[in-house]
Parts: C-alpha cells; sequence; structure tokens
C-alpha cells in the first residue's frame, strides 16, 4: 500500500516521492551495479540511468511484483546494455583475476554461510580476514554467479525474486547460487590449507 500511495504521489507530479523511492533503494541498485560493471567511472552514469528508467515506466508499473524486484530488474537490464555496448562477456572466466578492488562490505554472516559455521568466537582478526578474501574472491566469480550471491545474501532476496529480476527459472538461480558458494568454498579453503603448508 506503501508503494502504491508513493507511486501516485510521482506520477502526479510529486518529484520528492520519487526522492524516497531513490533514498529506499539506491543500496539495492549499488549492489546490483557494483557487482556487474567493473569500471568505477561508468558505475554511477548506469546508477544513473537505472533511476531514469525507474521514473520514465513507473506508470507501467503493474504491482505484479515488489517494486524493489523491479528495480532491480531494470539495474540489471542496464548492466546488460552496457556489458553489450562495451562487448564485455556476461560469462567471464571465473579464474581471471583483476587489479580494480570491490568496495562493498561483506557481512560475519555472509562469511559464515560460506563456511557452513562460524569460524569460532576467537578468530575475530580471521573472519574479518576471511571476510575480505570473499569480498575479492566474489569479484573473480562470473557476472551472473556474483550478482545472484550478492542479491540472496546481502539484498535477501528470495530464489523466486532473483529469478524475476534475471528472468532465470528459480531451480537455475538455487544451482548458480549452489556453484558460487562452492567455488569461494573451495578457494577460501585452499588458501587456508596452503597457508597452514607454509606456516
Amino acid at each position: 500500500m506503501e508503494d502504491r500511495a508513493i507511486i501516485q504521489k510521482i506520477l502526479s507530479g510529486d518529484l520528492n516521492a520519487f526522492e524516497t523511492i531513490v533514498n529506499t533503494h539506491q543500496k539495492l541498485v549499488s549492489h546490483v551495479v557494483f557487482k556487474m560493471v567493473r569500471q568505477t567511472t561508468d558505475r554511477e552514469e548506469v546508477c544513473q540511468d537505472v533511476f531514469i528508467k525507474v521514473y520514465e515506466n513507473l506508470k507501467s508499473f503493474q504491482f505484479n511484483s515488489k517494486l524493489s524486484t523491479w528495480i532491480a530488474r531494470i539495474a540489471y537490464n542496464s548492466c546488460l546494455n552496457y556489458l553489450q555496448k562495451k562487448k564485455l562477456p556476461l560469462y567471464d572466466d571465473a579464474m581471471t583475476t583483476y587489479d580494480e578492488k570491490e568496495n562493498n562490505p561483506i557481512s560475519d554472516s555472509f562469511s559464515e554461510n560460506i563456511w557452513g559455521s562460524s569460524p569460532g568466537p576467537e578468530d575475530k582478526m580471521m573472519r574479518a580476514q576471511v571476510s575480505e578474501y570473499l569480498k575479492t574472491e566474489i569479484g573473480h566469480l562470473p557476472v551472473q554467479y556474483r550478482t545472484i550471491i550478492t542479491l540472496y545474501h546481502l539484498d535477501e532476496m528470495s530464489y523466486q525474486e532473483i529469478g524475476q529480476v534475471l528472468n532465470l527459472p528459480e531451480g537455475t538461480v538455487k544451482s548458480y547460487l549452489f556453484r558460487a558458494r562452492k567455488m569461494l568454498k573451495d578457494k577460501l579453503l585452499a588458501k587456508y590449507q596452503e597457508e597452514e603448508l607454509m606456516s
């Protein structure tokens, strides 16, 4: 009901109401854009483009999904358009390394989900290292995988909502999320086993 009221205000010409939508959903849009667009100079432009499209298409929103899901889908499609224009692959090599660091924080609960359990209360420093390492490794995943893992863990979207955003069957979302987690867990275990051998 709140979304309906805000949208009605916007369609009546209330720009302050649209600012509310921007403030409410800018974190979600940033999560999608920052995971898909590597060029920091282009990210702001893509984010602005997303909200311009939201504003221009708001009258066509039918409330068949959550407003946040609809906005995330616009963000995803805007990023796809960006990748196509730049001739960048959607499924890039998972083993490719990049100089640019990701800026989004990864919560403790996220790293615990990857491990399957908490590293332990006595290891706060290790937890921070794990989170930092995961943040880097997520940036090396294929675009689809890092987008799904971000929407699921950071934006707490359901499989169904992610499927609506990415236009994928729910089963495919589950499968990609499983593969992404496995990739991260394998890399994490390999890193710490290697460090144990060297110490």
